[in-house]
């Protein structure tokens, strides 16, 4: 079974963003970059369908500038076998990321394709359904466990209600939670195998896919600051602030 991985280059989760002076964008000047953290848990479960003998290659691709290199190596340095990236400035959104995904799947024709649920940038938990809506393929989202067995999967998804355990037929669609796995760190002999193996690169227009953006960003604004809590002496006092200073309760 082969197992396609999309990984996203973001801004390290422990970094504090900062916008940029015109309100444009995030700056991204001198700022540490890694891969989107539930893409590396659909890194780690790829690779782990590999340990287990289910699958047998693990594949991951990105989308982006051609420094998303540094983040393909992680992953290989992972457990991933190989890496594909699609290189453009564009910066990408959702669909056409999964348009250009679903010209590498009929490249590929992977049984399996594992999305983390959402990129902790851009927040939109929507490239995994377009991916599947266009491809066809059936798929389980927000997975906190994944079974493979007899050419099916059984997925436990998280939903408002607890969990939901379904099964589908491959080949098939998984967005990961974030209870899926604990990621491993990349060992030093791996990193350095990691520099060995295939990373093939390729553009938009090789794939056939036009990647031009299709929702303008006009402004980037960060959150309001917010004011200091206090510390109160009593419930009374309590109550009293929330009454007349928040006018909360009445």
């Amino acid at each position: 079974m082969k197992v396609l991985v999309p990984v996203k280059r973001v801004v390290d989760a422990n970094v504090k963003v900062r916008v940029k002076p015109d309100n444009t964008g995030v700056d991204l000047n001198n700022v540490k970059m890694a891969v989107n953290p539930f893409c590396e848990i659909a890194i780690e479960e790829a690779v782990r369908l590999k340990e287990a003998g289910t699958a047998t290659e693990v594949i991951a691709v990105s989308i982006g500038a051609g420094n998303c290199q540094e983040q393909l190596r992680t992953c290989l340095a992972l457990g991933a076998d190989r890496a594909i990236l699609v290189e453009t400035d564009v910066e990408a959104q959702p669909l056409g990321i999964a348009k250009a995904l679903k010209a590498i799947q009929e490249k590929e024709d992977a049984q399996l394709v594992i999305f983390g649920k959402q990129s902790i940038d851009g927040d939109n938990a929507q490239t995994g359904q377009m991916f599947a809506a266009l491809t066809g393929m059936p798929q389980a989202t927000f997975a906190s466990e994944v079974k493979a067995a007899d050419g099916k999967l059984e997925v436990t998804r998280e939903i408002d209600g607890g969990l939901q355990t379904i099964n589908i037929d491959l080949p098939a669609v998984v967005t990961t939670d974030l209870r899926l796995n604990e990621p491993r760190y990349a060992s030093l002999p791996n990193i350095m195998k990691a520099k060995k193996k295939p990373l093939d690169v390729m553009s938009p227009a090789d794939l056939g896919v036009d990647l031009t953006p299709s929702v303008e960003v006009l402004s980037v604004e960060p959150p309001a600051e917010r004011e200091a809590g206090i510390i109160v002496e009593t419930v009374e006092e309590l109550v009293d602030k929330l009454k007349n200073e928040a006018k909360v309760i009445s």
